[in-house]
This record gives structure tokens, sequence and C-alpha cells, in this order.
């Protein structure tokens, strides 16, 4: 049984949940399909994350968090971890991933939006850390979510529980963007993606993620202006001309 649709479009690779009937919750199926999907992105140039249905993501799934009851507390940790390595697969994705969010992003969907690099929201979506709603914490999620939103909204929205809209969202920057026609922002971002060298996209992800200082800095911009890509990008440049890595895009 397939919980998730992975088709590659070009130099697009698109990972797009399919539970519509359960809002595309997580199960045990659903976290292996996706850890899989992340790790295995190959030389895709933009991943865009989306939801079948109606709702990105409602977090949890009932039936797997109603096995969890039973399970004694190092079980529970097993599956947490599970569930991490989850997140960290999306996180550390070497590839720039865009998410699609409609309807719910909540609990874990929301921690899904946090690991993504660009997130893009429906005029109408509506968000959640609504684990404290069920005597639980984000605890997984929470250094995925606090990269991003920071202690600030954390200290309300994981206390509270409580959902927020789409505004909401983007101005604790959960998310980018806010679009009436959500197909087309994304898509336009992931031209933004496609137009930038890919070994230059790849390597600005890992350096918001290692955040180097000092002298490596400098040793990373050196390497990257001596690299046949920054060579390539710098002469087009100069020369008014248009690099391989554009051209390919736009044909």
């Amino acid at each position: 049984m397939t919980a998730l649709r992975v088709e590659r479009d070009g130099a697009i690779l698109r990972i797009t949940l399919a539970r519509p009937d359960r809002r595309n919750a997580f199960d045990a199926v659903l976290i292996a399909q996706l850890t899989e999907a992340f790790d295995d992105v190959g030389d895709a140039r933009a991943v865009v994350l989306a939801g079948d249905g109606t709702s990105f993501s409602a977090g949890a799934d009932v039936e797997w968090m109603r096995s969890s009851v039973e399970l004694s507390v190092e079980e529970n940790v097993g599956d947490a971890l599970t569930l991490r390595r989850m997140l960290e697969a999306i996180d550390g994705c070497p590839t720039p991933v865009v998410a699609r969010v409609q309807g719910h992003a909540l609990g874990g969907g929301a921690g899904l939006v946090a690991c993504s690099d660009v997130a893009v929201a429906a005029e109408d979506a509506v968000f959640a850390f609504s684990e404290v709603k069920l005597g639980l914490i984000p605890a997984v999620i929470s250094p995925f979510a606090l990269a991003k939103i920071g202690p600030g909204a954390a200290r309300r929205y994981f206390l509270t529980g409580e959902r927020f809209d789409s505004q909401t969202a983007l101005r604790i920057g959960l998310v980018h963007e806010v679009a009436a026609d959500l197909d087309s922002a994304v898509e336009r971002i992931v031209g933004e993606l496609l137009s930038a060298g890919p070994e230059a996209a790849r390597a600005a992800k890992r350096l918001v993620l290692e955040r180097p200082e000092g002298a490596e800095t400098a040793r990373l911009i050196a390497e990257r202006r001596v690299s046949a890509e920054g060579q390539e990008g710098l002469r087009a440049f100069l020369e008014r001309g248009e690099p391989s890595w554009r051209s390919a895009s736009s044909s």
C-alpha cells in the first residue's frame, strides 16, 4: 500500500502525500515512505512537497496514535525516533524543498512545513502546534519549528496549541508567502530555484544548516569561485550570456 506519490518532472521531484481520506495524516507507512523518498532525491534541482485533497497534513493519524497508548516508554521512544528520522531527511535534503500548503497543517503537519526550505500557503490554510490539546508536547518537531519561528512565537503557539491562520504563519516565519493562486506561486519559486546554479543551490542550503564562521566562510566562497559552475556563472554574467543550467531549465 502506498501512502505517497513520487513523480519526476524534468529537474523537479514532486513528492505528494496521498492519503486524502485521512487528511494526509502520518502513520508508520507514510513515515517510512517519506523518509525513503527524501533519502533518494538524486540529482533533482527542486523538490515540491504537497498533499492530495483538502489538507496538506493533519499531523498524526488517529489509529497510529491509538496504537501508541499500549506501548512502553522505550517502544514510544523508538516510534518517536522514526518520526525524527523522517523530519531530518526532509530538513537535511540536499535539494531545496518547497512546501505547497493548503487546508490543515496541524501538529506534525506544521513540522513538515518547518522542515521545508520555502513554504507557500493558501490564503485559507490553518496551522497549529496542537499537541498540548491531547496532553502531549511537540517535542520531535520542536528543533525544526524553533529554527523557523523562534522561541517567542513558540512560547505562545506551543503552549496554547491554538489554531492560527496563514497570515499569522507568515508573520511568525513558519511560511514565506501566502498566495491566492497556490500553484502559480509554487511554480514561480521553483523557477527561481532552477535559475540558480545546481551545485550552488545545494551549497547555499548547507550554508544555512551548518552556519560556518570566520575563515571557513572565506574558504567556501573561494571554492565556489574556482569551481566549474562558479566560473561558468561569472563568465556568463560578465559576458551578458546565460549559463548552461539556466538555458536548460527554460527549455
